[in-house]
């Protein structure tokens, strides 16, 4: 494959700076830029309270928490960063592995809050947030999972793996659209909530899904802290307070992973309805609501 020339590398950069920007005019958070072990990363901060980070999926970016970021900074100090080589977060770096994932996220931690946050992981992210707190416990104060990958076998539904490989081999906005609905459970009624955002919030992650950096980074977060089990001997080391959260017909990370690791390990399990792998994107409010019963439990 033959690289990019400097003008379309710089064609693309004013495409994904452009369609971000119209996504954060309207939410209520700062964007700032901090170097991090190495990597220079984006990180939405805004509100006052008690720090919760965010950390998101797979080829996302922070954007994917805009819909309920305005709700809990009205209680909290939240802090969202771009994943290393995803978004805005560029990696410095010769080499992307585990161990620099992790000396991201506690310089993120150290840097941004002033006491141990609550934990907050999606898919990918879900499982960099679990390794974390099995190696650095006391940086954290409480874990919450969110449809986390690395709790069970990774074994998706032929559909999801069908339209995946296929967006991934070619990100066209075609088969962006024909993947989306194994994401998520009503894409008609997600495109009307979020109205004008819509378009930019999809044109935007195309531009992600088709930069070679982004796919290479992902490549490595998959293969290192995504897909592969934690074992349950690891996990039952974790003793901090934790808790599920599932989108009930995700077709990515199945429901009876959560059921099976919130019997064994004593978390407890939040099922939302009329949601698959993404509840905070779907059911923002029912997920906010979720997410600071759990927060207000002792």
């Amino acid at each position: 494959m033959n690289a990019l020339s400097a003008v379309d590398q710089d064609n693309r950069h004013h495409k994904i700076t452009d369609n971000r920007s119209r996504l954060l005019a309207s939410n209520p958070v700062a964007e700032r830029r901090i170097d991090l072990a190495g990597i220079s990363t984006a990180v939405l901060v805004g509100g006052e309270g008690p720090p919760i980070v965010l950390l998101h999926g797979p080829g996302e970016t922070s954007l994917w928490w805009i819909r309920i970021i305005p709700q809990l900074i009205k209680t909290n100090r939240v802090i969202v960063p771009d994943l290393p080589g995803h978004g805005s977060s560029r990696v410095n770096s010769n080499t992307l592995e585990a161990d620099l994932v992790f000396q991201w996220l506690s310089e993120l931690i150290e840097q941004t809050t002033s006491s141990s946050p609550v934990l907050v992981g999606h898919l990918l992210g879900g499982s960099i947030a679990a390794r974390f707190t099995i190696k650095d416990e006391e940086q954290v104060s409480r874990l919450i999972l969110v449809n986390s990958f690395g709790l069970g076998k990774f074994r998706p539904a032929p559909g999801f793996a069908l339209r995946l490989i296929h967006f991934m081999l070619r990100p066209t906005r075609k088969n962006y659209d024909r993947f989306l609905p194994q994401c998520m459970y009503d894409v008609d009624h997600l495109r009307r909530q979020m109205g004008e955002k819509w378009d930019p919030f999809l044109e935007y992650n195309l531009e992600c899904a088709r930069d070679a950096e982004q796919k290479a980074a992902l490549r490595i977060l998959m293969q290192e802290v995504g897909i592969p089990k934690i074992s349950s001997r690891d996990l039952a080391r974790i003793t901090i307070p934790a808790a599920l959260i599932w989108g009930r017909h995700d077709r990515a990370n199945k429901l009876h992973i959560a059921r099976e690791a919130s019997e064994q390990y004593g978390w407890p399990l939040h099922v939302i309805d009329e949601a698959r792998d993404d509840p905070k994107l779907e059911q923002p409010d029912v997920f906010v609501g979720v997410l600071n019963n759990i927060i207000n439990t002792t």
